[in-house]
């Protein structure tokens, strides 16, 4: 017969293992949110590349998809409370919501059936809701708070000095931000496969 005092205390080992590898995660993602550079060949220097969504996609594949979607939202809780906001918040909100879909989905996929088809195909996954969420985020949230601060024919003006083609901000993100973000997600998921096997007994609590 099973005993009812030691799976409680599995239980509680399991789920305090589970909040310490959150916040750990949860503090790496802050900081590299933090690092964040322009890739100004490919997208106006004001949207910038960073690689935060990686401890989230190790959470969402370690411990489940909400614990991907906590650390999302507590790296960016933590970078308001660390660097305040500059965008009212917008920028924030929209990277929260595109981290957890991200994150979610990867997740949601890979724990229906463990392995390593299911999470790449998980992540691959991801990085493209992830992508198609952007258009919405940027176009309702994020853009109408950068309008406040730079008109937006001056906007769309530093998109059309890449590609002279486009025109209003809808083509703009289309064209420019839903590809930038998927790339951003594959860069992270080929991340998150070299470095979570190595990290793993740490994830997983069973490191010697």
């Amino acid at each position: 017969m099973s005993n009812p005092a030691a799976i409680t205390r599995t239980k509680s080992a399991i789920s305090a293992r589970a909040i310490t590898v959150t916040a750990m995660l949860s503090a790496v993602a802050c900081v590299l949110n933090m690092f964040d550079f322009p890739i100004p060949f490919l997208i106006p220097t004001f949207v910038k590349m960073d690689i935060s969504d990686l401890p989230e996609l190790l959470a969402a594949f370690s411990l489940g998809p909400w614990y991907g979607v906590a650390v999302t939202f507590l790296k960016n809780l933590l970078k308001v409370i660390i660097k305040g906001t500059s965008t009212a918040y917008a920028g924030e909100l929209c990277n929260f919501i595109l981290g957890a879909a991200f994150s979610f989905t990867a997740g949601a996929i890979y724990h229906l059936k463990k392995s390593r088809k299911s999470a790449l195909i998980g992540a691959l996954a991801g990085a493209a809701v992830m992508a198609l969420l952007s258009i919405p985020c940027n176009y309702f949230i994020s853009y109408p708070v950068y309008t406040k601060f730079m008109a937006i024919d001056k906007i769309i003006a530093m998109y059309q000095a890449l590609r002279p083609g486009v025109n209003g901000l809808l083509e703009c993100l289309i064209v420019f931000n839903a590809p930038f973000t998927l790339l951003k997600g594959l860069l992270t998921a080929v991340l998150c496969f070299l470095i979570y096997k190595p990290l793993s007994p740490i994830l997983h609590g069973t490191s010697k």
